[in-house]
């Protein structure tokens, strides 16, 4: 069973304030809801767990592959994590098949493999149809669908998605939270979102972070725990939120 651990965590961009503040938090198998509001810090650990941005102190390991270690353990560590950045553009003048090969090749497949996966990926996010379109011709969230195909395409043990579902309107945020119950169980999938509404029925798990700090990590049962005794699950997952995080934020 792979595990992405965090110990001792802490992240600050210089002469600013911390943001991210002793984290120790392992993640295991299956969909994990990163839970916050706006400058929680959940996007700044997402770039940490991808190494996009480099931690100042602690470490992040991914079973025996730390992280903070340089060549041969760096490089083995990025080859098993995948990460769907907010801010998702597809490059120009790829069409939806070639850029999820690209992508899958861009992050340690083979160009074999690559080519291999992709039609699978793409199925699995329901462009098929789309397959031959210009990647920049889809509509918002078929982008965000072509991201995670990219993400899907290169098989990776981690699978990072930062906001996936922000600006999305409801039926495409339903359609995305399917593709996400629909991915293997034995993947880490680690997914930030300030929106309670895309916790019921998606994740396994939640981990709540406000002003740089971890305040829940259990299943989803148990972060209902701290809810009033509403009877829809959805409520009661917005009064445990409420209770959990700063509402001064």
């Amino acid at each position: 069973m792979s595990t992405l651990a965090m110990e001792n965590l802490s992240f600050s961009y210089p002469r600013s304030a911390v943001l991210l503040q002793n984290l120790n938090v392992v993640f295991g198998p299956g969909r994990t809801a990163l839970l916050g509001p706006n400058g929680a810090g959940k996007s700044t650990l997402i770039a940490l767990l991808a190494t996009v941005l480099s931690h100042k102190s602690g470490y992040i390991a991914l079973n025996d592959s730390d992280s903070s270690v340089p060549a041969t353990n760096l490089r083995k560590y990025r080859q098993q994590i995948s990460w769907l950045p907010q801010d998702f553009v597809p490059v120009g003048g790829l069409t939806v098949q070639d850029h999820v090969t690209y992508s899958a090749w861009l992050n340690g497949a083979s160009r074999r493999e690559a080519k291999r996966r992709a039609p699978a990926a793409i199925s699995q996010v329901g462009l098929t149809e789309m397959a031959q379109s210009k990647a920049t011709a889809l509509s918002g969230g078929q982008q965000r669908r072509l991201g995670l195909a990219g993400a899907l395409a290169h098989d990776a043990k981690v699978i990072l998605l930062d906001e996936p579902t922000a600006g999305l309107d409801p039926n495409q945020r339903d359609r995305f939270q399917t593709i996400l119950q629909g991915i293997d169980p034995e993947k880490i999938v680690l997914v930030s979102t300030h929106q309670t509404e895309d916790i019921d029925g998606t994740f396994d798990r939640i981990c709540v972070l406000d002003k740089g700090q971890q305040k829940f990590h259990g299943s989803v049962f148990e972060f209902m725990a701290f809810g009033e005794s509403e009877t829809d699950p959805r409520d009661k997952i917005r009064s445990a939120y409420g209770r959990l995080v700063d509402r001064e934020n």
